[in-house]
């Protein structure tokens, strides 16, 4: 079995949701008391929250290539970064490493793929759904992405930041979740992405009959897919 490498603590919530879900699958395909070889570098989210806001990219990227190479050096034989929104420097942690990184868009949108769907509505943060990095590794993979309108946009990332990070579950935000999700699935949309770690947590894929890609949930399917490899 292979190592893998989490780096993790945005937020540590949909952190622990990753450790869970990991040892989960492992112990399902060996069985016993088998779990998972993981090693976890949980950084200081404030940290990253403020680097977020004040658009200071390339001051978050050094914290996280630091976490992903002294990962590597303690024995990682993969690294993911738990989280959606810090893949805008998904290309800096990797160009840091010799093992590979496991990017939580290109695996998703091979599972939407899979399914046969090419296009779907995304829900996350401000900065997934209104910036290039993310949509447009969507796109690579031949799918068309639509986002909510801009007072959807800004719920979802209210909620995100001022509940789910928090691990504060709210009946009536699962309701206008769901509410955004009849609206996307209203222009067209196939399949709908919870491009955020912590959506899983409010909404689940039993909730609608769309097919809701949780990708915390994928990202999760993959790292244990290469660590038993």
């Amino acid at each position: 079995m292979k190592t893998i490498g989490l780096i993790g603590g945005m937020s540590f919530e949909s952190t622990a949701e990753y450790y869970e879900i990991i040892n989960q699958m492992i112990n399902q395909h060996y069985g016993g008391y088998t779990s998972a070889k993981i090693v976890l570098f949980s950084v200081d989210f404030s940290e990253i929250e403020r680097c977020q806001s004040e658009g200071k990219w390339n001051e978050s990227a050094q914290i996280l290539i630091d976490a992903a190479v002294k990962l590597e050096s303690i024995g990682a034989d993969m690294i993911a970064l738990c989280t959606n929104t810090m893949h805008i420097v998904a290309d800096d942690i990797q160009s840091a490493l010799f093992v590979p990184f496991v990017h939580i868009a290109d695996v998703t949108a091979r599972k939407i793929r899979s399914k046969n769907i090419t296009k779907v509505g995304l829900m996350a943060t401000r900065y997934t759904m209104e910036m290039d990095f993310y949509i447009d590794r969507l796109k690579s993979f031949g799918l068309e992405v639509v986002i909510p309108n801009e007072h959807d946009r800004k719920v979802i990332n209210d909620t995100i930041f001022n509940e789910l990070v928090h691990g504060i579950i709210n009946k009536q935000s699962k309701g206008n979740f769901l509410s955004m999700v009849d609206d996307l699935v209203g222009q067209g949309c196939e399949g709908i992405v919870l491009g955020c770690t912590e959506i899983g947590m409010l909404i689940k894929t039993e909730d609608r009959l769309v097919s809701l890609f949780d990708t915390t949930q994928i990202h999760c399917e993959a790292l244990v897919e290469k660590a038993i490899r």
